[in-house]
């Protein structure tokens, strides 16, 4: 116990004789937060006109796997990149005013996957974990379970409405999260026909590569990678041509891209499989877009190579400019899908990057939209075994250490840390010491409580930072199959349109309102 002590005292005394405590002069005067809290008061107050709006654009930012703690991290992250301790930044999305919070679980899955909770958010049906497009009804991978069960999403709604409509992500095209908004499969993994069983493909289930071209044929804006899922087997990548993991994979011997080309030809259409022709492009002769920029999913932003590989702060730029020629609108949907990975290689670097990448990203389209006729929402699917602690002080680097030795094993640890996952490490039968390590290095993976080869999904509830028109319907704690509905609702589109009589602009919603509470008052009267 004595050395115990010894140990928390010798810790903290190492950490007050950093010298004057790290944070600034302003903050140890009490009106520095009281003249914030009432900026704050009054900022809120101005929410009381709400914005009834009618939405003609929706924009739906994915975090895959941005839980509440990777928000946090990452805000700390952007706020050290730019040379502050990093606890007082703002997030775009932290600038939202409206904030709820999601429930994730799949139908049959207390902690979900990301093809169920792309299936609730994106088609407002909650779904079985590993199956999109679906409901609850169909099996995974049972093919004779998918007929019959497929559910539409608000991008679809959106297309039938007249909108334009745009997916943009860092992950391939035909991933989870994206294929939920076109695709009706049975399996997330069923990329392309290599991927399926023989008696899945004689039963007469496609692939989902094919479904991002024949379930929705005018999709106006594709980007992200998955280029080897489009190309017969064997065809040599365009950018890694000896490559062989990188070469086509269709048994079926179709050139999806091709076939896009050769159907867009007299629409303005154009592929781009690279920065340079993405850039090059003039938005205002450009009415379908398909980029592929890698065979399967994009490189990580931190590995990124900046000459051939667009960010996608600047796919989402020109996904906008060309998508907001329509008079009538358009519905975008970008996934930040590598922040997922990260986490689940352990590697906490690379996903906060990820996430501080998307962040721009909502910065961007922020300055080329406008709050009184945009929707824009910004959440996530899952989170994951990821939090930092340890009573690091104030703009400890959020890749440091905690400023303390374990009182266990006497060693040091990092703020960071996993409850499962591949960090899991012991040498010579006991704990790794990561003083000895390069904990901050790109690809570092932090220490994590129980083995695993691959890290999971966290089961909380996720934020839902929601502005623009009837945002404020974004509020208290829902189901994550509410969002879409919502968006539908603000747009005028989907189902329950009612409210859109009004010639004013603005989303009426007294013809929908009184009808409810008519209805509530009847079913009282009955029971």
């Amino acid at each position: 116990m004595k050395a115990t002590t010894l140990l928390i005292i010798c810790s903290c005394l190492i950490l007050g004789s950093l010298g004057k405590p790290q944070f600034p002069e302003k903050e140890k005067d009490p009106k520095y937060w009281n003249a914030g809290a009432q900026q704050t008061l009054r900022t809120a107050l101005t929410l009381q006109t709400l914005n009834t709006n009618k939405a003609k654009n929706l924009i739906l930012f994915l975090g895959d796997g941005m839980g509440v703690p990777t928000v946090t991290a990452a805000r700390i992250l952007k706020g050290q990149l730019n040379g502050q301790s990093g606890e007082e930044t703002q997030l775009e999305m932290d600038k939202f005013p409206f904030v709820s919070l999601a429930k994730t679980y799949n139908t049959n899955a207390q902690v979900p996957d990301s093809a169920g909770t792309a299936t609730a958010y994106l088609c407002g049906v909650k779904a079985n974990e590993g199956t999109v497009g679906v409901s609850a009804a169909a099996v995974r991978s049972q093919c004779n379970t998918t007929e019959g069960n497929e559910v539409t999403s608000i991008l679809r709604w959106a297309k039938d409405a007249g909108k334009s409509v745009g997916i943009v992500t860092t992950t391939r095209v035909n991933h989870a999260t994206p294929s939920a908004s076109y695709a009706h499969s049975v399996d997330r993994d069923w990329y392309s026909d290599n991927e399926m069983p023989a008696e899945a493909l004689q039963a007469g289930c496609k692939d989902i590569a094919r479904q991002l071209f024949e379930n929705i044929p005018n999709i106006d804006v594709i980007m992200g990678g998955g280029r080897k899922y489009m190309f017969p087997k064997n065809t040599s990548d365009v950018e890694y041509p000896s490559v062989v993991k990188h070469s086509g994979t269709r048994k079926d011997g179709r050139n999806l891209v091709q076939e896009w080309i050769d159907r867009m030809k007299d629409k303005k259409g154009h592929y781009v499989w690279n920065k340079k022709q993405l850039l090059s492009l003039n938005p205002n002769n450009v009415d379908y877009l398909l980029g592929l920029f890698e065979p399967g999913d994009l490189t990580y932003d931190l590995e990124r190579n900046t000459e051939t590989d667009p960010s996608l702060t600047e796919m989402v730029e020109v996904a906008i400019k060309i998508l907001r020629k329509n008079p009538s609108g358009f519905y975008l949907l970008v996934e930040g899908g590598r922040i997922d990975h990260g986490h689940h290689e352990g590697k906490a670097k690379q996903a906060l990057y990820e996430a501080v990448e998307m962040d721009r990203a909502i910065g961007r389209a922020d300055l080329m939209t406008s709050i009184h006729d945009t929707m824009t929402i910004v959440t996530a699917d899952h989170s994951h075994m990821f939090n930092f602690g340890g009573y690091t002080a104030r703009g400890n680097t959020i890749f440091g250490l905690a400023p303390m030795l374990s009182d266990v094993d006497q060693k040091p640890f990092t703020s960071i840390l996993y409850g499962n996952g591949p960090g899991y490490k012991l040498v010579n039968g006991v704990r790794e010491n990561v003083s000895t390590i390069d904990y901050k290095e790109n690809n570092y993976q932090a220490q994590a409580a129980v083995p695993l080869s691959m890290e999971t999904h966290g089961g909380e509830d996720v934020a839902v930072f929601a502005k623009g028109p009837l945002a404020h319907l974004l509020h208290g704690v829902h189901e994550q199959n509410y969002i879409p509905h919502v968006m539908a609702y603000a747009a005028c589109i989907g189902q329950n349109r009612e409210h859109c009589m009004s010639r004013s602009g603005t989303a009426d919603l007294r013809p929908v309102l009184p009808g409810i509470t008519a209805l509530l008052t009847v079913t009282r009267l009955l029971c």
